[in-house]
């Protein structure tokens, strides 16, 4: 056992030893090895897991530098910043399984969106932010200005605007964090997230132009040209949950070696994913990770761990590893 790690890492070091338990123990070492041996680390964040309060963990990740680019879907984008914002007003359900749809249309008519056991209020969180990021899209465009949908975000922020309805402690949101180190971040898939929706509406109503908010394929580009400018340190990719938010970044290593022919492009140097989605045909969560060494995203030798369980209970207690906490 490892006595300069806190008690939270030693109870996973001394309990967690057969099955999905010690996969866990086994990647969190593996990212510890990555990181010591001087590489970098892309984390994606699929689900729901801003509204996880994932940020709690998270926000000192990216601190303490042991995360160095993120991709994310839009949802976990703007709900951390919700989070922030408008916790006392989130509305916990416990029995959500036994909800009717009757009971699920009464919380629609309170305003309440519900992400499993969690609701998230419509008027405080996305119409508290809406007002506020609308006039960053409206003074870029005026000022013949492009961003991406996360710098937006960034700007809002640092500008303090926001600061008044601070409901949380703020070393527990991980786009504050990542806002003042101005972490790189790439957000596949943003326009199906609230404030995706919402910058549409205005596209749609003709007040705003799609031009502002930079597109997927100028976040692909981005991407590939930091992965090629950081390729001399080697870069893990630490996936929580599947779809977008894993598979877009993942594929610029076959984008670069095989589209683009830079055959010297070297393949992730870490591979681990968190998942509940079990084995299965043709889905890309339920995929081993050897299945992404036909497609020229790992070598066979990269470390590979997979941890089959919730991502809300794996992730925290991974990252309390390798804070040492």
């Amino acid at each position: 056992m490892n006595t300069k790690k806190g008690a939270v890492s030693q109870f996973i070091e001394s309990h967690f030893l057969h099955f999905n338990a010690a996969a866990l123990v086994d990647a969190a070492k593996g990212y510890e090895n990555q990181l010591e041996g001087g590489g970098k680390m892309l984390v994606s964040l699929a689900g729901a897991m801003s509204t996880a309060e994932l940020g709690k963990t998270f926000a000192e990740m990216i601190r303490q530098k042991k995360v160095h680019i993120i991709s994310c879907t839009g949802a976990n984008l703007e709900e951390d910043v919700m989070n922030l914002v408008a916790h006392s007003h989130y509305k916990r359900i416990p029995n959500y399984r036994d909800l009717t749809p009757q009971q699920e249309w009464d919380l629609l008519q309170q305003g309440l969106n519900r992400v499993t056991d969690t609701c998230i209020p419509e008027e405080e969180a996305f119409r508290r932010l809406q007002k506020h990021i609308f006039k960053l899209w409206k003074t870029a465009e005026e000022n013949g200005e492009r961003y991406f949908p996360h710098e937006f975000l960034y700007q809002l922020l640092l500008s303090g605007a926001l600061e008044k309805y601070y409901e949380i402690d703020l070393k527990n949101s991980w786009m504050y964090a990542a806002a003042k180190a101005n972490l790189p971040m790439v957000v596949p898939g943003w326009e199906d997230s609230t404030l995706g929706n919402i910058f549409a509406s205005y596209v749609i109503k003709g007040e705003l132009k799609a031009a502002t908010v930079k597109s997927g394929i100028e976040y692909m580009t981005f991407l590939a040209e930091w992965y090629h400018q950081n390729a001399k340190s080697s870069i893990g990719f630490f996936q929580i949950g599947g779809g977008i938010a894993g598979d877009f970044p993942i594929c610029v290593v076959p984008m670069l070696s095989q589209d683009l022919e830079r055959e010297d492009t070297p393949f992730w140097a870490y591979f681990c994913q968190i998942s509940d989605s079990t084995t299965s045909y043709g889905s890309y969560s339920g995929a081993v990770p050897n299945e992404k060494i036909t497609w020229g995203k790992l070598h066979i030798d990269t470390p590979k761990f997979i941890v089959e369980s919730d991502a809300t209970i794996v992730a925290p207690l991974i990252f309390a590893y390798v804070l040492g906490q």
